[in-house]
C-alpha cells in the first residue's frame, strides 16, 4: 500500500514540475523582460516604425495568440496592417493591449476578427480588431474603439 502512495506523490510531483515548466517564460522570451514595476515590456511605436521603415509590408512587427492560433500584425500600407492603425487609430501601449486582448479572449464579431464587449446587459462593443489581409488570412487588418453607443435590443 506504502508503495502505490509512493508512486501517485511520485506522479504528481513529476507533472506539477513539467506543468510549471510550461507556464514560466524563460530568461531570454519576451514574457520574462519585465519592468521594474512588474508589467511586460512592450514595443514602442518607435521601434516598430524604424523596423518598418527598414522592411517590406510584409515584415510581422507584433504576434497575437488565440490559444494555438496566431495572428500576425505585419508593417503593412496606409490600408492594412500597422501603418494603417498608426495613422488612422494612433499607435501605443494601450492599442497593443486592447488588440492583444481582443484576440486572446475577445468575441467573434462577424467581421472576420474579434471584438471586446461591456460587461452590462445589453453588452455594447468597445473595441474591435479585423483579420485578413492581402498578405495573409491571419493578418490583422485593423483594430479601432468603437464608437457606436447603440446596443441591439436584448433582453437580459
Amino acid at each position: 500500500m506504502r508503495l502505490d502512495t509512493s508512486r501517485t506523490v511520485n506522479a504528481v510531483l513529476t507533472t506539477a514540475v513539467v506543468a510549471s515548466a510550461l507556464v514560466l517564460p524563460t530568461a531570454g522570451s519576451a514574457s520574462a523582460a519585465a519592468r521594474s514595476s512588474g508589467t511586460a515590456v512592450e514595443a514602442a511605436a518607435e521601434s516598430i516604425a524604424a523596423k518598418c521603415r527598414n522592411h517590406s509590408r510584409n515584415y510581422v512587427v507584433r504576434q497575437y495568440f488565440r490559444g494555438p492560433a496566431k495572428y500576425t500584425l505585419r508593417c503593412g500600407t496606409r490600408t492594412w496592417g500597422w501603418k494603417h492603425i498608426k495613422q488612422r487609430h494612433g499607435w501605443n501601449n494601450t492599442m497593443d493591449r486592447k488588440i492583444k486582448s481582443a484576440i486572446w479572449s475577445g468575441d467573434s464579431n462577424g467581421r472576420g476578427g474579434f471584438s471586446t464587449y461591456t460587461n452590462s446587459c445589453p453588452r455594447i462593443e468597445k473595441f474591435r480588431t479585423i483579420i485578413g489581409t492581402p498578405a495573409g488570412s491571419n493578418d490583422l487588418l485593423t483594430a479601432y474603439k468603437v464608437n457606436t453607443t447603440a446596443a441591439a435590443a436584448v433582453r437580459c
